[in-house]
């Protein structure tokens, strides 16, 4: 056993990286990194900058701790307490879903969307169940000119979107909403230029064969969407026409083969004349696109 002196910055990456890839972890070098900089409060960078520090006892005894968490399969999300998602540094933790890069596919597709825009005054975007507001403020940076309506259900999702409103300076330019989907907005007779959302879309017999991580820490609720993973798909499909305006886009983000039984829904509605996919990164049909008649 090497004595506490011995256990330099890079050591310990080389140690743990091994470690993790033993326990099954496919993200090994990067979490190992990860924890190590939350450990010593800097920046990834900074460990190859001071590879041959060794950490003291106290920096040692709290990385052993962070590092029988991820052992146990908790997210690394979840053990730092922050996310990286479209240039934001969002505070994420167990009442809301771990931002993922393929979602920003969809901020991508309502980017594009809104481009076309020709609309008077401020365009309007609501995103439904808006969990950590990843997505709302995301658009919100990005459309400067746009109101950013978020809806969310959950208390404490909401109080993290709200954290996470003022954390990016976006406070003013975010409205949260508490409610069900598109429940609370119904009463108002504004229409959305743009609904958005990421629901549970997992089929429910799916989830428990599902990452450890995601089974054991992430919100269930926020992945179960029903026998067919369509429940909340189908229920925003048939509801979303109410609250957009003729020529407003709906945007959903879906599983890779669930866009033909949207596009089904969508066309039994009789309310899009247009329905397209847009795939993720990794060549996946990822986002429903569909244009309000």
């Amino acid at each position: 056993m090497k004595r506490p002196d011995d256990w330099t910055i890079l050591k310990l990456i080389q140690w743990t990286t091994t470690y993790f890839k033993q326990q099954g972890i496919e993200s090994a070098r990067i979490d190992a990194e990860l924890l190590l900089a939350f450990a010593l409060d800097v920046q990834r960078i900074d460990l190859y900058l001071r590879y041959d520090q060794p950490l003291n006892p106290n920096e040692l005894a709290r990385f052993r701790g962070l590092v029988k968490r991820r052992a146990a399969r908790e997210p690394v999300a979840y053990i730092t307490g922050a996310k990286e998602f479209w240039d934001l540094t969002l505070a994420v933790g167990p009442a809301v879903l771990i931002p993922r890069p393929e979602t920003e596919c969809l901020v991508e597709a309502v980017l594009d969307f809104m481009k076309g825009y020709t609309g008077s005054g401020e365009p309007l975007i609501l995103d439904l169940g808006t969990g950590s507001g990843a997505i709302a403020l995301a658009l919100a940076q990005s459309c400067p000119t746009a109101r950013v309506a978020a809806v969310e259900r959950s208390a404490e999702a909401l109080a993290t979107a709200d954290r996470n409103r003022r954390r990016c300076g976006l406070a003013d330019r975010v409205h949260l909403v508490s409610g069900d989907w598109l429940a609370p907005i119904k009463a108002y007779p504004a229409l959305c230029d743009v609904i958005v959302s990421n629901p549970p879309y997992i089929p429910s017999g799916d989830i428990d064969g599902l990452q450890p991580e995601i089974v054991r820490y992430e919100p269930r609720a926020a992945l179960d969407g029903g026998p067919a993973g369509l429940d909340c798909l189908d229920r925003i499909i048939a509801t979303a026409p109410a609250c957009l305006r003729p020529g407003g886009g709906l945007f959903l983000e879906i599983g890779h083969d669930q866009f033909p039984v949207v596009q089904r829904l969508a066309e039994n509605r009789g309310a899009y004349r247009e329905a397209v996919c847009r795939q993720d990164y990794g060549g996946h049909d990822r986002v429903a696109c569909l244009v309000r008649c």
